[in-house]
């Protein structure tokens, strides 16, 4: 190869090269912009989650309680005690557990019952407490018997006992935990052993939301999300939302998203109207599923009684899922209710059905 080939192979590969370095640059620009951009999906969703119990909407006498315990642990220089809050999903246990830590200037971790399968996963998170944080267990009837009986030490003592090894051989060491807060978050406290439920300093019931707060939620929402929304039209978003905050959000952006497609800048009552006939919701909150509870009863079992069991597989659910999340508002409404043979249909539930079916 002579000297003027050499020089044009050199140029190729340096063009080569210099194109190989500005795409790699421009790929790494572009990553580094969806990164960005995908960053602020998150960072805009937390902001609806109120970080202080004086963002919490509602909630008077819930938020009250624990100011009370904050500042008497905090004036006694000591760690507060254990909570548990305990209702209906959807209703802001996990919102009071980050509130809390926040006012408390600490830590939060957090894990859920089904997630810390053995004792040794309990182990390593409340090793790596330090004093004065916050361990957060959402479905903490979920948890073993086994990792619950090490939990309670634990909880009372600030003491880990972890059996080494087994048979004749087996040792049992005694690890010194730091001061830390547990907070337990569960929707059926039932389900809760009693040794582990006597050692909460607190147990507190979440209810169902008023009308007049879930409004206020949805209001603080559609200005943190940019939505214009009318005066009537939250209302009646509010009357559709079960009186549980995440399904009032949930419906607020499903109605943005229809005001989108009919390329409308503001949220109007209609517009809500609309998406609830789309979603099935009526003006009260039932969905279809609610309605074929109410229906199956009435039809193929008189109105009642009829066991869960029964029930959920007429309409092939889950018995969990039946009794977690339809029973509860259905009941509220009035629509049936609990006896010792099994689920009745009431009065009001009757005339429901027979408004709807003509």
């Amino acid at each position: 190869m002579d000297k003027e080939e050499k020089c044009k192979y050199r140029g190729v590969n340096k063009g080569g090269a210099e194109r190989m370095i500005e795409s790699s640059v421009s790929n790494k620009k572009t990553k580094r912009e969806n990164l960005e951009t995908t960053s602020k999906i998150p960072e805009l969703e937390q902001k609806i989650r109120p970080s202080k119990l004086e963002e919490i909407i509602g909630r008077k006498t819930e938020k009250e309680t624990l100011k009370m315990m904050i500042d008497s642990a905090r004036k006694r220089n000591e760690v507060i005690d254990h909570i548990l809050f305990y209702g209906p999903p959807g209703l802001g246990k996990t919102t009071f557990a980050m509130a809390i830590a926040n006012e408390i200037g600490s830590s939060i971790k957090i894990t859920s019952g089904p997630a810390v399968e053995r004792q040794g996963d309990l182990a390593a998170i409340v090793t790596g407490l330090k004093a004065n944080d916050v361990l957060f267990i959402d479905e903490i009837h979920r948890l073993s018997k086994v990792v619950e009986e090490i939990l309670y030490p634990a909880m009372e003592d600030r003491v880990l006992d972890i059996i080494m090894g087994k048979g004749p051989s087996a040792k049992t060491i005694r690890l010194t935990l730091e001061p830390f807060t547990l907070i337990g978050a569960t929707t059926q406290i039932g389900r809760i052993s009693s040794p582990l439920r006597d050692r909460f300093g607190l147990i507190q019931r979440l209810d169902f939301f008023s009308q007049s707060d879930l409004v206020s939620i949805l209001e603080r929402a559609s200005k943190l999300w940019e939505i214009e929304v009318e005066k009537e039209a939250l209302k009646m978003l509010a009357n559709c939302s079960r009186g549980t905050a995440r399904v009032g959000l949930r419906l607020l952006r499903r109605t943005r998203d229809y005001a989108d497609k009919e390329k409308s800048d503001v949220v109007t009552e209609e517009i809500v109207k609309r998406t609830m006939e789309l979603l099935g919701v009526d003006l009260q909150g039932l969905e279809e599923i609610d309605r074929v509870i109410l229906r199956t009863i009435l039809n193929n079992f008189a109105g009642g009684p009829i066991g869960l069991s029964t029930l959920a597989a007429s309409i092939s659910e889950d018995e969990v899922t039946l009794a977690d999340v339809h029973e509860p508002y259905l009941m509220k409404c009035g629509y049936i209710k609990r006896t010792s043979r099994g689920r009745v249909l009431t009065t009001k539930g009757l005339k429901y059905i027979e408004s709807i079916d003509g």
